[in-house]
């Protein structure tokens, strides 16, 4: 029987991925391509300045922009998350049957509003993103905008409630073990109801 591919560090390596290390695999993917930061901008639809303060570390970036410039280097968005020394071209010929994760164990991204973890980075070719995301956000007003992204998108409440509130007016509230499912489409943000930062997992595709 084939065993099962682990898809994260032992507990104790476990970090958060600096704002540096995501800049330098975008930096390393775009000219492994050899395209321009023009080229980048063109194809992700973000202002060259912004892919550029992204290479070289001087902003977090929301999960919209990082799916929206790894379509554009044509990567998937979960090796940026990964180790640093994580092939950001995996060999799909070694095509795992199952990989393993748990939520302690994997590298950790934040943001100001977010603190999250891609998980099973190790399986290639996801074609979902699952997330366990800790949400800092305590009101719809801490987000500069609102994020979408082509697909649906499902989320279950691991702790604490929040509201996800939606550019179109609509919101929904969901306390743990609740769950919901809506188009990711649609701009939308998360904000957390309860004392303590709440805590989610959700699946994009």
């Amino acid at each position: 029987m084939s065993s099962v591919l682990p898809g994260a560090r032992t507990p104790e390596a476990a970090t958060l991925a600096g704002k540096q290390e995501v800049g330098a695999k975008l930096r390393q993917a775009r000219k492994a391509r050899q395209l321009t930061l023009q080229q980048v901008a063109q194809r992700s639809g973000l202002a060259v300045s912004t892919v550029s303060k992204a290479e070289r570390g001087r902003i977090a970036l929301s999960y919209e922009k990082v799916l929206q410039l790894g379509r554009a280097l044509d990567i998937d968005m979960t090796r940026l998350f990964m180790p640093t020394g994580t092939q950001l071209d995996p060999d799909e010929s070694e095509h795992p049957v199952v990989v393993k994760d748990r939520f302690e164990d994997v590298q950790r991204y934040e943001t100001d509003q977010y603190e999250y973890s891609v998980l099973c980075g190790a399986f290639p070719g996801k074609k979902m993103q699952p997330i366990i995301a800790r949400i800092n956000a305590r009101e719809a007003c801490d987000f500069s905008e609102t994020i979408r992204h082509p697909g649906q998108e499902f989320v279950v409440v691991l702790s604490g409630r929040v509201r996800i509130v939606f550019e179109n007016g609509e919101t929904v509230e969901l306390g743990r073990h609740e769950t919901a499912y809506f188009d990711s489409g649609v701009g939308h943000v998360y904000v957390s109801l309860s004392r303590q930062p709440a805590r989610v997992v959700s699946v994009c595709c």
